[in-house]
């Protein structure tokens, strides 16, 4: 594995068909999605140099079913990554839930999709129920109900990268296979309610690998 610091893992695995019709040209066989290895996602949070090693721990569990509206998007750099996802959480999908008269469940969620600039990412929330309708890269999807490993990290946001090794070494360990993209849950944010950073240490991430 590529190790990098400011950096994480990341999967994506779609099944594939194969099918012929006489006389007519086949389809093609569709490409599985490329595996992506490394994101920088240093600024999707503020920065705190670490003092200490950060808290993981790790628990086997069934991810929970939720409905999630979320944004598709892309940052020219990875600077700008932390300042799309304050405009998405705090903005556009707020707005978006007022309209359709839509309530968010829980916490921010986040997929990250390339690993080099531009830089792709889909960010969301778990909501109440599915809109009737949606809007420009603003899309639903079903998430959980698959096995998951979880890490529950406490620490600065630029160790993560250490949960997801953890993580893929239990994956190879156990000889299972990711489900799906990994994605983040922000449970305890490193911003309070009043402005404040938080120490990072009290700073709650989940990064959920499903398996199967």
């Amino acid at each position: 594995m590529l190790q990098l610091k400011h950096t994480v893992s990341f999967f994506a695995i779609f099944g594939v068909g194969l099918f012929s019709c006489k006389d007519k040209e086949p389809p093609r066989k569709p490409e599985p999605e490329k595996i992506i290895y490394k994101i920088d996602t240093s600024n999707a949070q503020p920065q705190t140099e670490a003092t200490r090693a950060p808290i993981i721990n790790i628990s086997d569990t069934i991810a929970p079913r939720e409905i999630v509206v979320y944004v598709k998007d892309s940052a020219k750099t990875s600077e700008r990554i932390g300042i799309k996802l304050e405009h998405i959480f705090r903005k556009t999908l707020p707005e978006f839930f007022k309209k359709n008269k839509i309530s968010k469940t829980g916490s921010r969620i986040v997929w990250y999709k390339s690993s080099s600039a531009p830089f792709y990412f889909e960010a969301g929330f778990p909501v109440n129920k599915r809109p009737k309708s949606t809007a420009k890269n603003i899309l639903v999807r079903d998430i959980g109900g698959d096995s998951a490993l979880v890490a529950h990290f406490y620490g600065p946001y630029h160790l993560t990268y250490e949960a997801y090794e953890v993580l893929r070494e239990q994956l190879k360990n156990a000889h299972k296979k990711p489900a799906g993209s990994p994605y983040e849950k922000y449970i305890i944010p490193a911003i309070d309610s009043t402005g404040r950073a938080r120490d990072p240490y009290k700073v709650l991430t989940d990064i959920v690998f499903p398996y199967r």
